[in-house]
């Protein structure tokens, strides 16, 4: 039964989503307004009641459910089979659209008349995103896909994931992750903006970008804890590509959160931070491809069926070309002539997100070359600690400098 309902459950955010989707077009301010909020408040009940569902599966050990069947056992704590909801393809996806529609929500609480189309833009645009993360997961990842004959017991979970610091980290990464959503879908609002339109955007991003900064660097943290004691390494500073993949997002969401206060004191960099805010969000995407698609080989990734991984890619893409033309043909409108001087803290800062923008690039070059080595020439190479360590330390020392100078300024 919890099975049936939570599959009603995630059909009814696909239609709730859809429906704030297409209630975006409509002009009439109170009718929009009304129905918004109603949408996306009703998007996220709903995906939390199916994800509740699917917790409530892995607790009461409904072997039913190929998923619980695949992931947990009876013998388990309650705390592995709660974290068993997330330990693995299926049900870490309906925590990722769990996470999004949370999102979707207090950007819906922001709606009033002055800012309406701002807003309304934000929210459609964060609609196109659960649509396509729920489609992907019905239609490919379906958590609640029955199994017959009912087992007796299930195969149990992952004893490496079995761990209190791996329990909550992808939780806390998964907010960090998504949580650029929502600075993604404001900053595509911002873009729209008409010129006679005066919203302080960058207000009603900052809150976001710093609970989703917060969230990622707390996750990579519980995660570096635990592949410490667990592996014998540490971390994203042995380069683990899956790690590398939360990593990057991380660089360039510090780079957001400090360009975002240069926007607020100076007017200035505001096209650099819409940019900062796309690119962080595809990141995530395409970390979320990485760790999915079973082209990378690591300790926690999600070796699945190839084709799974295509669709995440073609979405990456579509958001990815979307995006970046619409910044390119209206980013002029944000282009500033207040400046400030080189030395000062709010230069230091603009270094810094240079750099931590190079270092990103030189993370991305290095996870993604042997993947494109080997589909251009069927050839196997590996890129490790050596290309990482001599490329990313000469950068990172001179950004930690100017993080203590730059105060002083």
């Amino acid at each position: 039964m919890a099975a049936i309902l939570g599959n009603i459950f995630l059909w009814l955010s696909l239609v709730f989503a859809i429906f704030q989707f297409v209630i975006s077009y409509k002009k009439n301010i109170n009718y929009a307004l009304k129905f918004n909020s109603i949408a996306a408040t009703l998007l996220f009940i709903s995906t939390f009641l199916s994800f509740l569902l699917l917790t409530f599966s892995y607790v009461v050990s409904d072997f039913s459910l190929l998923n619980v069947f695949q992931n947990s056992h009876t013998t388990k704590p309650l705390l592995y089979k709660i974290s068993g909801v997330w330990g693995n393809h299926e049900g870490s996806m309906l925590l990722w659209i769990l996470v999004l529609t949370i999102f979707n929500y207090f950007i819906s609480r922001f709606y009033n008349n002055s800012n309406f189309s701002f807003i309304t833009k934000a929210l459609e645009t964060q609609a196109l995103i659960i649509i396509g993360f729920i489609l992907f997961t019905i239609f490919t990842s379906n958590p609640f896909e029955k199994i017959f004959p009912i087992p007796e017991n299930g195969l149990g979970f992952n004893p490496i994931l079995q761990d209190p610091a791996l329990a909550i980290h992808p939780p806390l990464l998964y907010v960090g992750y998504v949580g650029f959503s929502a600075a993604f879908s404001l900053s595509i609002a911002t873009l729209y903006l008409g010129k006679d339109e005066k919203i302080p955007w960058y207000n009603y991003m900052k809150p976001f970008v710093l609970a989703a900064w917060t969230f990622l660097t707390i996750g990579i943290a519980l995660g570096s804890i635990w592949a410490y004691y667990e592996l014998g390494w540490g971390g994203w500073w042995f380069w683990d590509p899956v790690e590398n993949a939360s990593f990057m997002p991380w660089l360039l969401g510090t780079a957001l959160l400090h360009s975002l206060i240069i926007v607020e004191k100076k007017k200035s960099l505001q096209s650099w931070v819409l940019l900062l805010s796309i690119l962080a969000f595809l990141l995530s995407v395409i970390g979320t491809f990485l760790v999915r698609s079973g082209i990378l080989t690591s300790v926690h990734t999600f070796a699945l069926d190839p084709s799974r991984g295509i669709y995440i890619l073609a979405f990456t893409a579509l958001l990815g070309s979307y995006s970046l033309i619409l910044f390119g043909r209206k980013s002029k409108n944000y282009s500033s002539n207040n400046y400030f001087i080189f030395f000062s803290k709010e230069g230091s800062i603009l270094v810094n997100n240079i750099l931590m923008t190079v270092v990103c690039a030189i993370v991305l070059l290095g996870t993604i070359y042997p993947l494109i080595v080997e589909a251009l020439t069927n050839n196997k190479i590996s890129v490790g600690e050596p290309y990482f360590n001599s490329t990313v330390v000469p950068i990172i020392i001179p950004a930690i400098l100017i993080m203590g100078i730059g105060p002083l300024m």
